[in-house]
């Protein structure tokens, strides 16, 4: 493999941007011909003249204007990461790179992660969404800053991470006005029966959800299961099925989806959590949106 010579570079770049070699020897504090010389071998190992003679001065040549364009990102990133280290701002958006459990409810996710976009400083969301034992197997590799689920990660698991309880809210069963209205009475004996739509073996609801339909001696009629929340929620708003939330979305549940609460179901409690690798928070996009899922959001 062939390897750059930034010093090189370096140089290349700044006999560029002052226009000459003799000002770029005043701002290096090197002998002219050494800068010349070290652009030469710049030139050798790409195989390409960088600079061309216009009379008396020197103007960059087509690879010349290619090389340099690349020379101004690379620099630029090069102090930008010495900002970002420094925790100076760094004049561009930094970017935050999540893994969002696919078992989450999107509008929770948006709630979540919506206070990084009320920063001082611009942020650039990733959101990589896929299973959870995936994401947190990726965690380190994929330098993801923070990962939402539904469970905390499981000592089993050979990742050096930290569970962040976000918050946790008690779960309700909803359902379109009318399937609701004949399944309200004596709820929750009236789900005996009922069609129901759940989430999958994967989400740490359904654990509980069939832990409590097993206690309370309740059998419903399993109409669909979903790993999306969303999909499940579009099959309920065709009355397809009651099924289960987290409570912090009732407001949206009753009045942007226009669905009736049967009840609320006692003992389950539906919890989120961020995993990262930092034992203590030092993003502060990350921090912030811990503190406000803490402070506001399941407060």
């Amino acid at each position: 493999m062939e390897w750059l010579n930034y010093h090189h570079l370096y140089y290349f770049w700044t006999v560029a941007r002052t226009g000459s070699v003799t000002k770029a020897s005043a701002e290096l504090l090197l002998a002219p011909p050494t800068i010349s010389a070290q652009i030469k071998r710049l030139e050798d190992s790409l195989g390409e003249k960088l600079f061309e003679r216009s009379g008396r001065r020197l103007v960059l040549s087509e690879a010349g204007r290619l090389a340099f364009r690349y020379a101004e990102e690379i620099f630029a990133a090069g102090r930008e990461m010495q900002d970002a280290l420094k925790g100076r701002p760094t004049g561009r958006p930094s970017k935050l790179l999540v893994g969002v459990a696919d078992v989450l409810p999107k509008i929770i996710v948006h709630q979540l992660l919506e206070p990084a976009f009320h920063l001082p400083e611009p942020v650039q969301l990733i959101c990589r969404e896929d299973p959870p034992d995936r994401l947190l197997a990726d965690l380190a590799t994929q330098g993801m800053d923070l990962v939402l689920t539904d469970s905390p990660m499981s000592p089993s698991m050979r990742v050096r991470a930290f569970n962040h309880l976000l918050g946790e809210c008690g779960v309700a069963f909803y359902g379109e006005r009318r399937l609701a209205a004949a399944y309200r009475r004596q709820f929750p004996r009236s789900l005996n029966g009922a069609p129901v739509l759940l989430p999958t073996e994967s989400s740490a609801l359904r654990a509980e959800l069939d832990q409590w339909f097993q206690s309370s001696g309740i059998r419903p009629r399993v109409v669909g299961e979903f790993d999306d929340f969303s999909l499940a929620r579009t099959f309920a708003e065709k009355g397809l099925g009651v099924f289960a939330s987290p409570l912090v979305l009732d407001r949206e549940m009753r009045r942007r989806y226009g669905f009736a609460r049967l009840g609320n179901i006692e003992g389950i409690q539906a919890r989120f959590y961020g995993i990262s690798v930092e034992k203590r928070l030092k993003n502060p996009a990350v921090v912030a949106i811990c503190e406000t899922a803490r402070q506001r959001l399941f407060a």
